[in-house]
């Protein structure tokens, strides 16, 4: 078995305990090459004869051609070398004969680009390294070449040397060197491989390339707009595949799929990226549960071998659940915590605020319980999330303390405890030391509150060493039922669609459409794990005159934007529906990185901006003038 990285080895810090499990594992899996399995070549076409990584006492006595970069030197003795395979100790021969070898090992500074050749001989005994999978054996260096000199670093390659992140961007192609990076990309290749596998060989699907350069779309974010040389006239660069893979069901294509490249422009916004990447998947002849499946042996098949395996089918709740028990619609169902509704015990309330909010349409009392809140939580904790609920949703939040042993129950609290003590202590099963957050608001609006603290309370918690979400927990949940429409945010007595236009709505809805659209559930559905979104689809509409109905009449867009696939549509499309899966977003939570930037070899910044090249850049008018465009500085603008 090959390990692809070295454990730590004279201050090259890897991961240990599980996670080093998983990396000899995962990376030690066999590729499939058409019917027979076989261990990938590492060495064939190049210079080397092994990589770094690869040598154990088998090798012993054989003369090997080694490349890649020095990783630590010690007492111009030995030096370690290190390739994406792993680390090996080489020796410095001190010979007078071999001086030039010497001179050439023992002068390169650190990360420069050596290839060595010698022969594989045995550690004396006692120096063995248990630490490296390496560490039993070293090679006696006979020639030596420097392929290139390392200039000084703008920092050290080690996962333990802390960097900033907009160094890191800005020297990427150095980051890419260290081991996190290495293995974020080398398992994602693999689950990519694994999926192309799952679908192409095993299911008959197609991978098919669409246009980048594409029209305008109604709906969903904003888009890149790239000039042509035609005057007034503009390409967009795609938010999804969306229309492309429909029109491929109504070409009779059946099954496609393709890691596609989406855009979107949606500024700054934390952990997003304006160019990301899609498992993206269409079916004709399909329900609801054909895709859920599909999904959910897809990911079963591509998932890596040293993790638990998932469990299948997923469990699923609609929208209306996910937002009653966790007020949101992408719940983390690690752990517990949920929302409580309350409202019957203080249908006769004295209380003020509670009478007024069960007052009102859609008026209810909710509360989640935190377990063991007393004990982490300080007052100013307290105090912070009940500011939180105000600045961000304009909502009282008041904490209550049913059994604690402190004092800090405001004279509301213990009003509500005086009337409904054991009631509450009943009903959400409060022990010792926990704290009940409660708010009292339409429904929609008091469950967002809680959902949203419930994860505040969470991160407090843990981070005082208390344990609600397992790490190497990968708890999968579909979301469905979703309403087809919501109302506008700038104009709520107009719709905009809840996931995109071209979704159908439930069929048992349907009627609704005409009567009552805002009521109207849709055939959307969302794949979501550990509390993250990784993908989402639907059921498209496959009835050209439906479409049109839903485009003009309810959401009054612009239907000749759409002309090319209403008309389609008119010409026996089958029934169909599909899926997008974020793979950047997946491998971030199967690696454990903390940001998606951390699973991409080239990301953008947080501005969206590449700091390596500097994009995006200014142009002189002259290259400008050829797409009939120019630039507008604002007033205060330097350039």
């Amino acid at each position: 078995m090959f390990c692809w990285l070295s454990r730590q080895y004279w201050g090259f810090s890897t991961p240990t305990g599980r996670m080093a499990h998983l990396i000899r594992g995962s990376l030690s899996r066999t590729l499939v090459v058409g019917s027979q399995r076989r261990t990938p070549e590492f060495s064939s076409f190049v210079a080397r004869t092994n990589t770094c990584g690869e040598l154990r006492s088998s090798h012993l006595g054989q003369e090997v051609t080694l490349c890649g970069w020095i990783q630590y030197r010690r007492q111009n003795i030995f030096l370690v070398l290190r390739d994406f395979h792993g680390l090996v100790q080489v020796v410095i021969p001190q010979e007078e004969s071999a001086a030039s070898v010497k001179k050439i090992l023992c002068e390169a500074p650190v990360e420069s680009v050596v290839q060595v050749s010698g022969t594989v001989i045995s550690r004396p005994p006692g120096q063995e390294n248990p630490k490296m999978p390496t560490g039993e054996i070293e090679v006696k260096v006979k020639t030596a070449e420097l392929l290139n000199s390392c200039k000084k670093l703008p920092f050290e390659i080690k996962d333990f040397v802390k960097k900033t992140e907009a160094l890191r961007l800005q020297y990427r192609y150095l980051d890419l060197r260290s081991f996190q990076m290495q293995y974020n990309l080398r398992l994602r290749s693999q689950m990519v491989m694994k999926m192309r596998e799952y679908l192409c060989n095993l299911h008959g699907f197609v991978d098919i390339e669409t246009p980048t350069l594409f029209k305008r779309t109604p709906g969903g974010a904003k888009e890149f707009v790239i000039p042509s040389r035609e005057p007034g006239k503009f390409y967009c660069l795609p938010q999804s595949p969306q229309q492309f893979k429909q029109l491929l069901m109504v070409g009779g294509l059946d099954r496609y799929f393709q890691v596609a490249r989406c855009y979107r422009d949606e500024g700054s916004r934390p952990d997003r990226q304006p160019e990301f990447t899609q498992i993206d998947i269409e079916m004709s002849f399909v329900d609801q549960t054909g895709i859920r499946s599909l999904i959910e042996g897809l990911l079963q098949y591509s998932w890596p071998n040293d993790k638990d395996p998932l469990v299948v089918p997923f469990p699923s709740m609609t929208f209306a659940e996910a937002l009653a028990s966790y007020g949101t619609d992408k719940p983390d169902t690690r752990f517990g915590m949920k929302i409580i509704d309350i409202s019957d015990m203080f249908r006769n309330t004295e209380v003020g605020f509670l009478q007024d909010a069960l007052s009102k349409p859609q008026g209810a009392v909710k509360a989640i319980c935190i377990s063991e809140g007393a004990k982490y939580l300080k007052r100013k904790d307290i105090e912070s999330i009940r500011k939180f609920a105000a600045d961000h949703f304009n909502q009282e939040v008041l904490p209550v303390f049913p059994k604690a042993n402190r004092n800090w129950n405001t004279p509301v609290a213990q009003s509500i405890l005086e009337e409904q003590r054991s009631g509450l202590i009943k009903l959400m099963e409060i022990q010792e030391d926990d704290v009940v957050l409660l708010t009292a608001g339409e429904h929609k609006k008091a469950c967002s509150v809680l959902g949203k603290l419930r994860l505040e309370c969470a991160d407090l918690l843990e981070a005082r060493g208390s344990v609600l979400r397992d790490p190497a927990l990968f708890s999968f949940l579909w979301v469905v039922d979703f309403p087809l429409f919501l109302p506008k945010e700038e104009n709520p007595g107009e719709l905009e669609s809840a996931h995109h236009p071209f979704t159908a709505p439930h069929p048992s809805d349907l009627q609704l459409l005409y009567t009552e659209p805002e009521k109207v559930r849709s055939q959307h559905y969302d794949l979501v794990l550990n509390g993250s979104e990784i993908g989402g689809g639907s059921i498209r509409i496959h009835d050209a005159e439906l479409q049109h109905y839903i485009l003009a009449t309810l959401l009054k867009e612009d239907v000749k934007l759409l002309s090319h696939l209403l008309q389609a549509l008119g010409f026996g499309a089958p029934p169909h529906g599909g899926i997008a899966l974020g793979l950047d977003r997946l491998i971030c939570l199967v690696t454990g990185a903390p940001s998606i930037r951390d699973v991409i070899a080239f990301p953008k910044s947080f501005r969206g901006h590449d700091l390596m090249s500097s994009a995006p850049e200014s142009l002189p008018p002259e290259e400008l003038k050829p797409y009939h465009i120019q630039v507008s500085w604002p007033a205060d603008s330097e350039a």
